[in-house]
């Protein structure tokens, strides 16, 4: 078995829709680019990320590996 890890990255797509139904587009647009800035750290070029956990869980069973996940959010204080 490879214990490399398969890497697992989770984003915050259900705050995005909460501020959108608040009406405040401005805001929305704000955290959508520092999501953006997120992914494009140096450190998640260091791998090969899924953003689907479904697909992620599937491609882990299907290479017999184990699953990093990383769960971050861009409206924390």
């Amino acid at each position: 078995m490879d214990l490399k890890p398969l890497l697992v990255l989770g984003t915050g797509l259900a705050l995005a829709t909460g501020i959108a139904a608040q009406g405040a587009d401005s805001k929305q647009q704000a955290l959508v680019d520092k999501h953006e800035k997120k992914l494009a750290s140096e450190f998640l070029k260091k791998a090969a990320w899924f953003t689907d956990y479904d697909k992620a869980r599937a491609a882990a069973k299907k290479s017999d590996k184990l699953m990093f996940g990383y769960f971050t959010r861009s409206y924390a204080p």
